[in-house]
C-alpha cells in the first residue's frame, strides 16, 4: 500500500487561470528527486472544486506521462454526486492511476446510510483501489468511524485520508476497521502523532514546498526513529501553521510562486494571498532556508 510522504499537489496556473503544464512537469520532477512517495492530483490543494472534469483528466494524463510508473499517482475523483463520481473514477481507472481519492459528498449533507451507498456504488463499479477522504471542515459531511468500518469491508476500498486533527479519530477507526485498512493523515501539524498511533503516512500540503524534509521525517517515523522524526517535524511546525494562514491552497501557491516554481494563477472565488500575510509567509520560508531548490537549514 502507499506509505510515506504523499504530496497533495497544487495545480499550477497562469495568471488567467489556465493550467500551466510546463510548471506541472517541473514540480513532478522535483518531487521525484526529493523522495516524495506519491502524488495526489486534483485534490483540495489542487483546486478540485474549480477544475472541470476534462481538466482533471488532462492533469492526470500529464502527470502519468511524466512519472512513468516511478511513484504512485492517486487521482482525486470524488464529487458531490454519485453518478458524476462514478464516471470520473472510471475514467481515471482507464488512465491507469494507482488509486482514486474520493472526498465525502459535500453540500448534500448525506447521513451515514447515504454516505455508505455513495462509496459502495463507486467501489463496486470500478477496479481501481479507492481511498476515502474525510474533511468535514470543508464538506459539512463527517464520515464517522462506524460508517468507515462498514466501508472497509467493501472490496476495493483500501483506506482513508483522515483530515480531522489529532489521533482520537484514528484510534476509533483502528478498533473498528478491518486489520489491513490503510490510514493517511490529512493534517500536517499532527501527522507525526497520527503515524505513531498506526497511520501509514501523510497526504501533505507542506510537502509542496519542503518535499525532501517531509519525506525524511516521515521515513524516520515509519522506521520508528521517533527522536529524529520529532526533531524534524518540530522544525517544520511554523511552516505547517503559516500555510493555513488563509484558505488552502492560497498560501502554498503563493509560497511556490515566491520560490519561483509556479506563476501566480489561482481561480476565483479564491484570490491570491493578501498583502498583509505575504511577509509572514516569506519570513517563515527564509527562516527555514527554503528556496528555489527546496533546500533547508536542517539538511
Amino acid at each position: 500500500m502507499f506509505q510515506g510522504s504523499l504530496v497533495a499537489l497544487v495545480t499550477p496556473m497562469a495568471q488567467d487561470g489556465q493550467i500551466d503544464y510546463t510548471s506541472l512537469d517541473h514540480l513532478v520532477e522535483w518531487h521525484l528527486a526529493s523522495g516524495t512517495q506519491g502524488l495526489v492530483i486534483g485534490g483540495t490543494t489542487g483546486e478540485s472544486a474549480t477544475l472541470r472534469p476534462v481538466e482533471k483528466v488532462a492533469l492526470v494524463e500529464a502527470v502519468l506521462r511524466r512519472v512513468r510508473g516511478r511513484i504512485p499517482v492517486i487521482a482525486g475523483s470524488g464529487t458531490h454526486a454519485t453518478d458524476e463520481t462514478l464516471k470520473l473514477t472510471r475514467r481515471m481507472a482507464e488512465l491507469g492511476v494507482d488509486a482514486c481519492l474520493l472526498v465525502a459528498p459535500y453540500y448534500n449533507k448525506p447521513g451515514p446510510e447515504g454516505q455508505f451507498r455513495h462509496f459502495e456504488a463507486v467501489a463496486r463499479s470500478v477496479s481501481v483501489p479507492i481511498i476515502l477522504y474525510n474533511v468535514p471542515s470543508r464538506t459539512a459531511c463527517d464520515l464517522l468511524p462506524e460508517t468507515v468500518a462498514r466501508l472497509s469491508r467493501v472490496p476495493g476500498i483500501v483506506g482513508i485520508k483522515e483530515a480531522i486533527p489529532g489521533v482520537e479519530r484514528l484510534r476509533a477507526l483502528c478498533e473498528l476497521c478491518r486489520p489491513d485498512f490503510g490510514y493517511w493523515s490529512g493534517d500536517d501539524g499532527t501527522a507525526l502523532d497520527f503515524i505513531e498511533a498506526g497511520g501509514g503516512g501523510v497526504i501533505s500540503v507542506t510537502a509542496n514546498v519542503a518535499p525532501e524534509r517531509m519525506a525524511r521525517w516521515v521515513g524516520h517515523a515509519l522506521r520508528g526513529e521517533w527522536s529524529a522524526a520529532r526533531a524534524m517535524q518540530d522544525s517544520l511546525a511554523p511552516l505547517h501553521e503559516v500555510l493555513f494562514i488563509e484558505s488552502n491552497p492560497i498560501p502554498v501557491k503563493w509560497a511556490l510562486e515566491e520560490m519561483g516554481w509556479i506563476p501566480g494563477g489561482i481561480r476565483l472565488p479564491l484570490v491570491p494571498l493578501s498583502e498583509r500575510n505575504r511577509e509572514t509567509v516569506r519570513i517563515t520560508l527564509e527562516r527555514l532556508a527554503i528556496g528555489r531548490s527546496g533546500s533547508s537549514a536542517g539538511r
